[in-house]
Formats: C-alpha cells, sequence, structure tokens
C-alpha cells in the first residue's frame, strides 16, 4: 500500500530557508552544519542529527518512524531562524 505522502528524489534544492550556519555560529566550518531548505517543488529539506534510534522507543502511539524515514534534531536558533521565511498558514 503507498504512503499518503513520499520524497520526490527528483526535487532539487531551491533556497535556504533561515540564516546560514555560519551566521547562527553553528558550524565550525570543517564539520557539517544545521540546516534547513526549501526544495522546488515546496517540500523541505532539513540537514540535522539523526537520533532516531535515541527517540524512536519514546515516540507517542500516533507517530512512527518508517525505514526509510529519520528523526533528525536541529539546534533552535535553526527554527527559529526559518520563520521570516516561511509563509502563514
Amino acid at each position: 500500500m503507498a504512503r499518503p505522502w513520499e520524497a520526490d528524489e527528483s526535487a532539487s534544492l531551491k533556497r535556504r530557508l533561515g540564516k546560514s550556519p555560519s551566521e547562527l555560529g553553528n558550524t565550525d566550518k570543517i564539520s557539517g552544519c544545521p540546516d534547513v531548505w526549501e526544495l522546488d517543488n515546496g517540500d523541505i529539506a532539513v540537514i540535522g542529527g539523526d537520533l532516531t534510534a535515541r527517540y524512536e522507543v519514546d515516540l507517542p502511539d500516533d507517530v512512527k518512524i518508517d525505514s526509510d524515514e529519520r528523526l533528525v534534531v536541529i539546534p533552535r536558533n535553526v527554527l527559529i531562524s526559518v520563520n521570516p521565511d516561511v509563509p502563514d498558514a
């Protein structure tokens, strides 16, 4: 059975949402850096720490992580910086 939503692998990065990791002080420019991007199809890509194994045992009953999904953690300041770039619903 197909899921109602699937990630589109053909989508491209369109624009960064929020401030860059350098602007936020979240990178040493050597290792990885948390970030949020809008894709050209409107979906959102998040770069962060994969903590799936840590949190999957604590998830509420109505939250499921499929085998091709990951629970990603980003710094609070990354999400706050995205706010101006996300239109009001």
